[in-house]
């Protein structure tokens, strides 16, 4: 145990989170992604919200400010009429943390799945909202930090 670090945090993700430098990314990945397939490294975080993990990350990782959006969400397909009310939630969580966010990223799905398969990690989560998958991208640690 740790002080400060979140407990929602398990020693994988926070190592994870350490290695990451500037740019790199990391997805948060809702219960319906394909996350085994496309993790270059994979954390479980099962049984687990993304709202909590976003809040609980956004306490140790700085987001990329010289990007127009370091966070990244998947756009719903064209055609389906769900609207993912987890983005309000997230946009919430991102505003109150403190970072400088303006809106995601939309990104198509399946130009979505090649980014995450690039990401640095993808944490597989239980979520059940639909379309809840977000990435964020990694900035730096500035000396007032």
């Amino acid at each position: 145990m740790l002080k400060g670090i979140p407990a929602i945090i398990s020693p994988e993700l926070l190592k994870v989170l350490m290695e990451m430098g500037h740019g790199d990314e990391i997805v948060l990945a809702d219960a319906n992604f394909p996350a085994v397939s496309n993790a270059q490294r994979l954390i479980r975080a099962d049984g687990h919200n993304i709202p909590a993990l976003l809040q609980a990350i956004l306490q140790l990782f700085p987001l990329d400010t010289y990007v127009q959006a370091p966070t990244a969400v998947m756009k719903v397909v064209s055609g389906d009429t769900y609207e993912p009310v987890i983005w309000d939630e997230y946009r919430q969580i991102l505003k109150m943390s403190g970072a400088k966010f303006h809106d995601f990223e939309y990104i198509e799905r399946f130009a979505f799945y090649e980014r995450a398969r690039k990401a640095y990690a993808i944490v597989a989560t239980g979520e059940a909202a639909l379309y809840a998958n977000i990435i964020l991208k990694k900035g730096v640690i500035t000396s007032g930090a």
